[in-house]
């Protein structure tokens, strides 16, 4: 009888693993940057490769960090998601315009519309590695001191912007 309990003991633990792993969600990808700094970079503007922009520029505020490109068919999805939220004025979301050619990103924004304070302009995709960026889109809540405090995998839904990012940035506010 004693030589059934250790593999019966095995068999359940393997069980209660088993479980725990189909209760998590596969698009919760777990971040090493959630509660460090925002990797820092300084990057030329979407729409005026003169200028520049880097997270530096909104410190002291509450913002979003939304990864996309024209060639990606999921940021369409998201896109009119990101219009709504943007009109709402509750956080400022800039753009990282990823691996795309200036004037593709230009010219799908002039054609959906652009919900971003700012894009900036990542050709070689250097950023996004520093972001630890899996594909696009993505999306980071950074406070107001510049941590990483949330990374969506995925299109933004409503349910995404309702139930995680807004509760989220109406706390990060009160701090």
């Amino acid at each position: 009888m004693k030589r059934f309990l250790l593999p019966l003991g095995i068999f359940v633990a393997l069980v209660l693993f088993l479980g725990v792993g189909l209760r998590l969600n596969p698009r919760e990808i777990p971040s090493p940057f959630i509660g460090k700094a925002a990797p820092a970079f300084t990057l030329a503007q979407l729409h005026d490769q003169a200028k520049t922009i880097s997270p530096q520029d909104m410190a002291g505020q509450v913002w979003l960090l939304n990864v996309w490109a024209s060639w990606c068919v999921s940021c369409r999805q998201e896109h009119p998601v990101l219009m709504d939220l943007a009109k709402q004025g509750v956080v400022p979301i800039l753009g990282l315009n990823y691996k795309d050619k200036r004037e593709d990103g230009t010219g799908w924004l002039r054609q959906f519309g652009n919900p971003y304070q700012l894009s900036a302009f990542d050709i070689k995709g250097r950023v996004g590695i520093d972001y630890g960026v899996y594909g696009v889109p993505e999306t980071f809540v950074i406070d107001k001191r510049g941590v990483i405090r949330l990374k969506h995998v995925g299109p933004v839904t409503p349910e995404v912007v309702t139930e995680k990012l807004l509760p989220l940035i109406k706390e990060l506010n009160r701090a």
